[in-house]
């Protein structure tokens, strides 16, 4: 992911011009105009939780369970006490990744055990809900994968018991937890792109999404993302997530959305799209253009946000920021390492460069343990910290709601190839 390039100089801004120019600046931007805005602007950085170590089960040991067991292992905070799957060979590969862990096929056993204080929702979005609500009712904390399910219905009834539980809800958007989407939030939210034009989208990768099984019973199990009856196709399983960045950093939620797909590449009787293009309505005309397909790898993923002063872009851990020629000079770029990105000289944003520059080091040319932890990662020390210290939960039970609403809307129009609205009220849960 990473590319390297040499670092470019930049001239700073004479006394007098640059005084004058951060005159006519709100505070919050000012910071960014300094040297030491660069430290200002940026989140604290966060190290490790502590704790006494968070007993957790988690149900559904797929290839994406495997990964949060994976993650949880290397986390000296967190003990799997329990995992649970239906499928023997899944449930068995489930339990080598969290050695002690009770093993069972029941989900309510692994809900009712005394030593479960948290319960991870990692199966399929359309089994979610009778979990989630279970484990909500057994007064255990929860953290539930997105989209939260593959209906509204089922979406609002798993947000509307989580809103008057007791215990902390949290929705797996990791980007609300990726420390360097955090960071440049700061950027966006400080007007660093002036006035915000568009912001386009794109997640490509070749995948069939079909897994082969000994039955065919069990392949029509494993295979659920490809039927839209249990599926939020494209735009839900994988599109929420950048979609909710985008709604994160413009502030505001989408009125309306177009959307097209077809089936391309995998013709193999699947009725859920492998080619998807969608066009959400912001206010103030701001709109998104979000693409995602399985037929290629080329491109990956990332999302730009264009603004008529600058324009930043992100990938999962790296990100950029591409100025417009006459734009304002920001007084930190001096520290900055330059790299080529879009045929342009683009600014890398480091999330963790106020700990690199008090080490003596250059910001993008050397990494951290925070600029670099694993989004997963932190969206587990998000949870932690939210049931053992209080911290507010970053993706709650509206938060999470409205995610999936929008990433549900999105996968109406492209299976209806129209324009769908989003009215006010199906994002509230009152």
């Amino acid at each position: 992911m990473k590319r390297g390039a040499g670092r470019v100089a930049s001239s700073p801004a004479r006394p007098d011009d640059r005084r004058g120019f951060l005159k006519k600046m709100t505070g919050a931007t000012a910071l960014l105009m300094s040297a030491r805005g660069l430290a200002l602007a940026e989140l604290p950085a966060e190290e490790g939780p502590t704790g006494e170590p968070l007993r957790i089960g988690l149900v559904g040991c797929g290839p994406w369970g495997r990964e949060i067991l994976g993650t949880l292992a290397r986390a000296p905070w967190a003990r799997v006490a329990a995992v649970c799957d239906t499928y023997p060979a899944f449930l068995k590969r489930g339990q080598e990744l969290a050695p002690g862990a009770r093993a069972t096929a029941d989900h309510r056993e692994l809900v009712g055990l005394p030593d479960v204080e948290a319960v991870v929702v990692a199966t399929p979005s359309h089994r979610h809900r009778d979990l989630a609500l279970e484990a909500l009712a057994a007064s255990k904390h929860v953290y539930c994968e997105a989209p939260l399910a593959t209906t509204l219905e089922d979406a609002r009834a798993i947000a509307q018991a989580a809103s008057s539980a007791k215990t902390v809800f949290q929705g797996g958007l990791q980007g609300r937890s990726n420390p360097l989407y955090k960071h440049v939030s700061r950027f966006v939210r400080s007007g660093v792109l002036g006035t915000e034009a568009q912001v386009t989208a794109r997640w490509s990768r070749k995948d069939s999404w079909r897994r082969a099984a000994p039955t065919p019973e069990r392949e029509a199990e494993i295979n659920w993302r490809l039927r839209s009856a249990t599926s939020a196709g494209l735009p839900g399983e994988v599109g929420i997530h950048q979609l909710d960045v985008a709604s994160l950093y413009l502030g505001a939620l989408p009125e309306a959305v177009t959307g097209f797909g077809s089936t391309l590449a995998w013709r193999d009787g699947r009725d859920v799209p492998d080619d998807v293009h969608c066009v959400l309505d912001y206010p103030k005309g701001v709109r998104l253009a979000w693409s995602a397909t399985l037929a290629s790898s080329a491109g990956g993923a990332f999302t730009l946000f264009q603004g008529s002063n600058s324009s930043v872009m992100l990938r999962e851990t790296r990100g950029w920021l591409i100025k417009e020629a006459d734009s304002p000079l920001l007084g930190w770029e001096v520290y900055a390492r330059k790299e080529s990105v879009l045929d342009e000289s683009g600014i890398a944003l480091i999330a963790d460069a106020t700990k690199i520059l008090a080490a003596g080091q250059k910001p993008g040319e050397v990494g951290s343990p925070e600029a670099e932890k694993p989004p997963l990662l932190a969206a587990f020390e998000d949870f932690f910290r939210a049931i053992r210290e209080g911290a507010p939960s970053v993706c709650g039970p509206l938060e999470a709601y409205q995610a999936t609403a929008i990433a549900l809307a999105a996968q109406r129009a492209t299976l209806a190839g129209a324009r769908v609205a989003i009215p006010r009220d199906t994002l509230s849960l009152s």
